[in-house]
C-alpha cells in the first residue's frame, strides 16, 4: 500500500470514528447537543463521506474538497473548547435556549470534554490532509 493512501485512510478513521461517537451520544445516550456542537457536526458528518469516497477511488481532489470542511470545524471547536474553558466571556455564548454551551455534563476518559475530543479530531485531520496534499502531485 501507498503511504500517501494510508495517510488519506488515517484521516478517513478519524472522521468516521468522530462521526460514529457523535451518533452514540446524541441517539443512543439520549444527550441533546448544544448549538456549537451542532455546528461542529455540520463540518464533521460530510468529511466521513467526502473522505470515504476519496479512499475508495485513491483521488487527491476528495482531499482538496474536505480540507475547507476540517479547518471550518477546527475553528469551530476551538471557540467551542475556549467557551467551555472560561477563557471567552460568557456574553459571547451563541446559545440562547436549549442546552448550554459552556456548561458541558459529559465528560469522557477521567474529565476530557466533548469540544476537546471535537478539536483533536479536527486538528489531526486538518493536519493529515495537509500532509497528504503536500505529497501527491497536483
Amino acid at each position: 500500500m501507498k503511504l500517501n493512501w494510508m495517510i488519506l485512510l488515517a484521516a478517513w478513521l478519524v472522521a468516521a470514528v468522530a462521526t460514529a461517537s457523535a451518533l452514540f451520544i446524541g441517539e443512543v445516550m439520549m444527550m441533546v447537543p448544544c448549538q456549537l456542537c451542532w455546528y461542529q457536526r455540520i463540518f464533521m458528518f460530510p468529511l466521513a463521506i467526502v473522505l470515504g469516497m476519496a479512499c475508495f477511488s485513491d483521488d487527491r481532489r476528495g482531499a482538496v474538497y474536505a480540507l475547507p470542511l476540517a479547518l471550518g470545524g477546527l475553528l469551530m471547536a476551538a471557540y467551542h473548547t475556549l467557551l467551555v474553558a472560561g477563557l471567552i466571556p460568557k456574553s459571547w455564548i451563541p446559545c440562547s435556549a436549549g442546552v448550554s454551551c459552556a456548561d458541558q455534563k459529559l465528560e469522557i476518559l477521567n474529565g476530557i470534554q466533548i469540544p476537546w475530543l471535537s478539536l483533536v479530531a479536527f486538528f489531526t485531520i486538518t493536519l493529515l490532509l495537509t500532509l497528504f496534499l503536500r505529497r501527491t502531485p497536483k
